[in-house]
């Protein structure tokens, strides 16, 4: 059995050491449609890197990467924010829809920054987190389910993630600013389009 892996943006040389386990074209784990260990996101407290409420998440799995087909990761933390997750990446950009935490840690591997907001959040705010993915060819917006009462949105990158109670709070675009193709994220020069896996709203 692999031994979990642990990496955070001070953790460089562990995210070399993994790279190659982290590629597009690594092999699979677990089985479609079963959960698979490797969602283990331990938050670690204030990231201390400019932007004040960011936490940073220690994020583990195992060689390989990859959950199989449609397979389904235990992720502690929702939204994740890394871990284990399927082998196609959600294609950046808004959604008025959910999409699949598997497929969206993928994205955020990618240097994808997540904007999940509420579900009932009022119609201008939404506006707002659409015009932010205009501008920004990493970041994918959607709607998700189960967020603590008075969370409007959640930004999340890899190892890094901020929970606000607003969307027009000016850090949420300081955040993906700073996050976007971060440093944080195991392969951030890679392209966060491109798949079959979702179609996003113009």
């Amino acid at each position: 059995m692999p031994t979990p892996t642990a990496i955070t943006a001070g953790c460089l040389a562990l995210v070399l050491a993994v790279v190659g386990a982290c590629s597009d074209s690594g092999g699979d784990a677990g089985a479609g449609g079963e959960a698979s260990a490797g969602g283990e996101n331990e938050v670690l407290g204030d990231a201390d890197e400019g932007i004040e409420g960011v936490q940073a998440i220690r994020v583990y799995y195992s060689d390989p990467v990859h959950v199989a087909g449609q397979g389904d990761v235990d992720y502690e933390l929702r939204p994740p924010a890394g871990g284990m997750h399927r082998d196609v990446w959600w294609n950046c950009g808004f959604y008025d829809e959910p999409v699949i935490d598997e497929n969206a840690v993928h994205s955020l591997e990618h240097g994808a920054v997540w904007l999940a907001y509420a579900p009932d959040l009022d119609e201008a705010s939404v506006e707002g987190l659409h015009e932010l993915a205009r501008q920004n060819p990493k970041v994918l917006v959607s709607p998700y389910e189960g967020l603590p009462d008075g969370e409007a949105v959640v930004a999340t990158a890899w190892a890094r993630q901020l929970r606000l109670d607003a969307v027009d709070d000016p850090r949420l675009a300081e955040f993906v600013e700073q996050y976007q193709s971060g440093p944080q994220a195991p392969e951030a020069d890679v392209t966060c389009s491109g798949t079959d896996v979702g179609t996003p709203i113009p």
